[in-house]
């Protein structure tokens, strides 16, 4: 009996169709901002899923603690998500932390333009 040689895997479509619209450099630049929002969000509902388990909080005391629906708690920590700001503050409130904006460091923003409303950093 013969066997087939192994093929390697490849690159699904959606693989193939992102490399190929990645290759616009607007799409890239676009692409890029929307996974740096996403990181930042990840990493905040991350955290403050780590403090309610520190706390010994379950997902369901609060939402009660913030006027929620259970089922609304469980998904914002379970399930991909854009979560309204002022929900994340009141359960950071509700876990007795803040929410807080650190700035890049320098070294990495000097070669980036400033944006709307933002002068450029001092030299």
């Amino acid at each position: 009996m013969r066997t087939k040689p192994a093929r390697p895997p490849t690159a699904s479509f959606h693989d193939r169709r992102l490399a190929r619209q990645l290759q616009d450099p607007e799409f890239r630049a676009e692409y890029k901002k929307a996974k740096r929002q996403i990181a930042a969000i990840d990493a905040i509902v991350n955290g403050l899923d780590s403090l309610r388990a520190e706390h010994g909080v379950t997902k369901a005391e609060l939402a009660r603690a913030i006027g929620k629906k259970p089922a609304s708690v469980r998904r914002l920590f379970t399930a991909p998500a854009n979560p309204e700001l002022r929900t994340l503050v009141a359960i950071a409130d509700a876990l007795d932390a803040d929410v807080v904006i650190l700035p890049r460091s320098r070294r990495r923003r000097h070669g980036r333009p400033p944006g709307p409303g933002r002068q450029p950093p001092p030299r």
